[in-house]
This record gives structure tokens, sequence and C-alpha cells, in this order.
């Protein structure tokens, strides 16, 4: 199981960096995977990866939710069709609605960052 690997780090960039003045990126937080876990940076992508590639396909399967217990949950919900404005013309238009993703982080995170 990959989530183990991976959820620690995800985790540490949230907590210990105030995101206001630091973002982590996918190339950094591999070398920070590797060099915490004693993985290569290889390794480390393709935990990653897979990690993407498992939570991606399983939120998009109907009613799909990903659950990392500590961390959080990703699930998916519908964003209805609303009116809104072009910025440039000021003219109304008609948003179409589609699904999106959404994260709720769990109560060890969220304790973490107050």
């Amino acid at each position: 199981m990959l989530a183990p690997l991976i959820l620690p780090y995800i985790f540490d960039a949230l907590t210990k960096r105030n995101a206001k003045y630091f973002k982590m990126n996918k190339a950094e937080l591999i070398d920070k995977m590797a060099i915490d876990a004693g993985l290569s940076k290889a390794d480390s992508k393709r935990a990653l990866d897979a990690f993407i590639g498992a939570a991606t396909e399983e939120l998009s399967k109907k009613d799909g939710r990903v659950a990392l217990v500590g961390f959080g949950s990703f699930s998916v919900s519908n964003r209805a069709a609303r009116k809104g404005r072009n910025p440039r013309t000021g003219e109304e238009i008609k948003i179409d609605s589609k699904n999106v993703v959404r994260f709720k982080p769990g109560n060890e995170l969220a304790e973490a960052v107050k």
C-alpha cells in the first residue's frame, strides 16, 4: 500500500510550513519522500504517481471517494449550472454544471494546521 509511504510527506509539507510563504511542488515532494523514506528519487516518483493514479481512478467512478484516516478525504460533488459574467465585456454567460473534487481535512491535519 503506497499511502503510508506518501502521506507523511504531504502532512509534513502542510503542517510545518505556512502555505502563504512556502509552496511545495511535485519535484520537491518527491525529493523529500526519497530522503525521509530512504528511497531513490525514481522509486519515490513511481510511488507518488501510483498514488495519484489510484486516487484519480477511484474518484472518476460514480460516488468515488478516497479516505485517508487522519489526513482527510477526497470526494466528488456536482457544481450546479450558474450564471456568470465575462470580466472583459461584462456580458452575462452561462456556466455549465460540472463535477469537482472536494477535500475535507481529517482531525489530525486540521489540528496540526491550526
